[in-house]
């Protein structure tokens, strides 16, 4: 197809219209793409190094303190602790595979990304969010039970089910991811290999591809439809559930303390849900895709760093297991220096 590289094992395969502008011993070694990045201005990658290394050091240790907190307080191992502990890690996880790379790409100068790493990142990338959207699900179901149906709370959400809805949510995710990865890989690639993201976003592949997409396209509707809408349905009738509960308690005592145990949750699914409307109505309404990749910085960095923060935000129970971890760490470091001075 002129104009076009088919990517076959990683390999680029150049037309001959641009084989004299490369020397014999590079034809090979060219499967890569260009992550352009947020500014292409040269003053500014300082600025933006500075500020995703420090969002991303916000990120990574303030969830492992909250996962580090529940797994060692007892009065924490409930079943809406054990998921919110679940979706820090995926926050981790998440960032780790976008950040990292953007850092390293400014620090040495370089936009390339592999074929490999690019199809790689694409697929831990979508795994993630897949898996945030299913374990937020999962947490208004809890949130359902525990206030439309508190007498059989335990009984329902046993560890059993608790472990099995996680795992679930993992499988499907993974499926998705796969799907979304195998149908890229089937592309032919223009000679265009740049990629205006910091990350190789799905949309922006498939967007870099001069072959048909179609499928492509009708796979990702098809799923944004059924594992990204089924959930997102699921929660609206939880809460819708969870609202009609509420105003039939009688005190507002009790009105308050029941909205309580479910507001730091409504808080992260508004805001990653609405981060996510805001990408897709900015990308639709500017075109630009600078500007939409800017605008992703909002879920798929800012939420993940405020996640935390919201969740221990007026939290007593939250606040009393950090305060219990970091006295714990504090009391064993002058332990370990006593027994080292000892002869």
């Amino acid at each position: 197809m002129p104009g076009c590289v088919k990517i076959s094992h990683g390999i680029f395969l150049f037309p001959s219209s641009r084989l004299h502008h490369m020397e014999p011993g590079n034809l090979t070694g060219v499967s890569e793409f260009l992550l352009l990045g947020l500014s292409e201005e040269l003053k500014l990658e300082p600025f933006i190094f500075g500020l995703f290394l420090s969002m991303y050091l916000i990120t990574v240790f303030g969830n492992l303190f909250i996962i580090l907190a529940v797994s060692s307080d007892s009065h924490l191992h409930t079943p809406m602790y054990f998921f919110f502990s679940n979706l820090s890690f995926v926050d981790i996880c998440s960032t780790s595979t976008t950040i990292p790379k953007m850092l390293l790409n400014i620090q040495t100068q370089s936009k390339g990304i592999t074929y490999e790493g690019c199809i790689t990142q694409m697929y831990f990338f979508v795994l993630f969010v897949m898996l945030d959207i299913f374990l937020l699900t999962v947490m208004a179901y809890d949130r359902f039970v525990a206030i439309c149906h508190p007498l059989n709370y335990r009984v329902v959400m046993n560890p059993r089910l608790c472990a099995l809805l996680v795992l679930v949510s993992w499988i499907l995710s993974a499926l998705d991811s796969l799907l979304q990865s195998l149908m890229v890989l089937q592309l032919s690639f223009c000679t265009y290999l740049e990629i205006p993201h910091f990350f190789c976003e799905l949309n922006q592949m498939v967007q870099l591809a001069c072959s048909d997409t179609f499928l492509n396209d009708m796979v990702t509707y098809f799923v944004a439809v059924l594992l990204a809408g089924g959930p997102f349905a699921g929660i609206l009738y939880s809460y819708f559930k969870i609202v009609s509960s509420i105003r039939g308690i009688s005190s507002a005592q009790g009105k308050y303390k029941a909205f309580s145990t479910c507001a730091s949750h409504l808080s992260v699914v508004s805001l990653f849900y609405y981060t996510g409307l805001g990408v897709y109505l900015s990308s639709a309404a500017t075109h630009s895709s600078h500007s939409s990749a800017t605008a992703s910085v909002m879920y798929t960095v800012v939420t993940p760093m405020l996640n935390p923060f919201i969740y221990c935000l007026r939290n007593k129970d939250m606040e009393r297991a950090l305060k219990k971890f970091f006295g714990m760490a504090g009391i064993k470091g002058p332990i370990v220096l006593r027994l080292e001075k000892r002869p």
